[in-house]
């Protein structure tokens, strides 16, 4: 990952976001939905790794400002309530737009962890531009809550694109049950690949900067990202 790169927060009408993009000459981006610590450090290390890949990233801010940065996990938690999926949907509609149109990209995939990552294959589902879907340990349960009104098992059959699914073994949010589901639905597409990644020992949100303690969230993180990195440079640039 040697590009020089820029990176920074923007505005996309009334939107926040957070724009890293190659300063050589690409075609290629990706739609970053993030964690429930919305557009903190985190996302945006992520988000400059893409960069310097050579493909544009662009991150979409679920809380419309507050981050993980400032707030504790209870108080991103009382944000979610008021995260609705018609509302997420057209959001991330409206940065697929700004990456086709003033960023002039030819290629956008999408790509999410946690909540971002259920996100990400709703909007795959929903949207046939995006030439990849990535989800991390997608936050999918076998009940969807108040606020949701998309199923994410049922939707995962209808993605178009190539999507890679990563799941770890020691998930104490998303149960081993939904994550079959999830993978029984991308197998029956016919046409469009599917790349599994299973990581026992790693726990939810294993590539957090704050979880690399734990040498299985290590080793998956060691593991799958260069992977993910390359699986964007393959679909996208």
């Amino acid at each position: 990952m040697s590009e020089d790169i820029t990176a920074g927060r923007i505005k996309v009408g009334e939107l926040n976001a957070y724009l890293a993009r190659p300063n050589a000459p690409h075609t290629g981006g990706m739609l970053l939905l993030p964690m429930l610590s919305g557009l903190g450090k985190q996302l945006r290390t992520y988000a400059e790794d893409v960069a310097r890949t050579g493909v544009a990233a662009l991150a979409w801010d679920p809380w419309h400002g507050p981050t993980g940065d400032e707030l504790d996990h209870e108080q991103l938690r009382g944000l979610l309530g008021g995260l609705k999926d018609p509302t997420a949907l057209e959001e991330q509609k409206t940065l697929l737009d700004h990456m086709f149109g003033e960023l002039g990209l030819a290629k956008v995939g999408v790509m999410g962890w946690c909540l971002g990552g259920r996100y990400a294959l709703v909007l795959a589902a929903h949207d046939h531009r995006v030439a990849n879907c990535v989800a991390y340990h997608p936050t999918v349960m076998p009940e969807p809550t108040p606020a949701q009104d998309e199923d994410a098992v049922v939707l995962a059959s209808e993605i178009t694109c190539p999507t890679s699914l990563i799941y770890p073994g020691a998930d104490h949010i998303v149960p081993l049950e939904s994550f079959k589901l999830l993978q029984k639905a991308l197998n029956k597409r016919e046409s469009a690949p599917s790349v599994v990644h299973i990581y026992p020992g790693a726990g939810h949100g294993f590539m957090e900067a704050g979880r690399q303690d734990q040498e299985a969230n290590r080793l998956a993180t060691k593991l799958s990202w260069p992977q993910t990195l390359e699986f964007i440079r393959a679909t996208v640039s």
